[in-house]
């Protein structure tokens, strides 16, 4: 581990008394990223872990803790973490790189594409904090473009964790995969969906919630206020079901479809820029099977989204339960009108 400057001091602000949607953390389980790892790592020699010292902020140092030997701090050199992890892939571990998704996908995309992705190796880059939940940080640490971007790349798999469940599955999930992989995460403090640790299979999403008139696809940290959402619509006579598209690449088409026929309208509903991302995954998969269906995306615009507290942006952009249930209603209302 490297000496000197630990930037997850920096960050220390990032773990308040409230979570990003304003829920008291006390009631949220905390970031098992480096735990979960310890307790896999006791078992399988081949599992090292990595970070640009942000060890506290992603929960690393719990590795570091249990396993000092197989931690290594690069300091803030992110590029050159994922080309480390790459060759340490090849020469039989199982890394972990992780940092901040906005450094991790934006910066470090030539290195996932090129020494990861491309020579098909194990990496599974860790990108935590993703989307907007890094609030007053700004646009330089938002990183709202990296599922359109990682989509892209051949040959790489890529996950959402929906809570710390969920993550624990993901894990779990990634000693057997044989690609390399970019895990999307969220602030660590995400209310819980999964009240186990769920069965998960790669290009698999799980239904969360069934229902008849409208499926809401969501991913990640859209997927709590999405069936929030869907209690509300409830409420109100509409049944909403609620899909949990954990895997973004490859993506559960099966699933799209059997919403598109089973069901009267479809939303996604992503913490990303709508370019390319979850929203236009799912809309791919409609226009080539020439599924009907009233349809909407529904995330961040493409814009440099403002500097301010997570929980005020997700209501700006209606990416709380609330704005979820308007964003609904005005689909489902145009779909009655005969538009598609």
């Amino acid at each position: 581990m490297t000496m000197g400057q630990d930037q997850s001091e920096i960050f220390n602000g990032l773990k308040d008394a409230r979570s990003v949607d304003g829920t008291d953390t006390r009631a949220i389980p905390a970031f098992v990223f480096g735990e979960e790892l310890a307790d896999l790592a006791e078992h399988d020699p081949r599992i090292v872990v990595l970070t640009a010292d942000l060890g506290r902020s992603n929960r690393a140092l719990d590795f570091a803790a249990r396993h000092p030997g197989r931690f290594v701090n690069v300091g803030i050199a992110e590029k050159n973490m994922v080309t480390i992890a790459a060759g340490m892939a090849s020469c039989g571990h199982l890394p972990f790189a992780a940092t901040f998704g906005s450094f991790a996908a934006l910066l470090c995309a030539e290195q996932i594409r090129t020494d990861c992705a491309y020579p098909d190796l194990p990496v599974r880059i860790v990108g935590h904090h993703s989307g907007m939940s890094m609030g007053f940080y700004g646009t330089s640490h938002h990183s709202l473009e990296d599922l359109g971007m990682m989509r892209t790349i051949a040959d790489l798999t890529v996950v959402c964790a929906t809570d710390a469940n969920h993550l624990r599955a993901l894990l779990r999930l990634s000693l057997h995969h044989p690609h390399a992989m970019y895990l999307r995460l969220g602030r660590g403090r995400d209310p819980e969906v999964y009240d186990t640790v769920p069965d998960l299979r790669v290009g698999q999403a799980q239904t969360v919630r069934d229902g008849s008139n409208l499926t809401i696809i969501a991913t990640g940290s859209e997927v709590h206020p999405a069936l929030r959402a869907a209690e509300i619509l409830a409420e109100r006579g509409v049944s909403a079901r609620v899909v949990d598209m954990w895997t973004i690449s490859p993506l559960d088409r099966d699933a799209v479809l059997d919403a598109a026929n089973t069901t009267g309208a479809i939303l996604t509903v992503e913490e990303g820029n709508l370019t390319g991302g979850l929203g236009t995954a799912v809309a791919e998969v409609l226009f080539d099977a020439d599924a009907r269906v009233p349809f909407r995306r529904h995330g961040v615009p493409d814009e440099h989204v403002p500097v301010g507290p997570p929980a005020g942006l997700y209501a700006h952009y209606r990416l709380d339960a609330p704005g979820i249930v308007a964003v609904a209603e005005e689909l489902l209302t145009t779909s009655e009108g005969g538009a598609t």
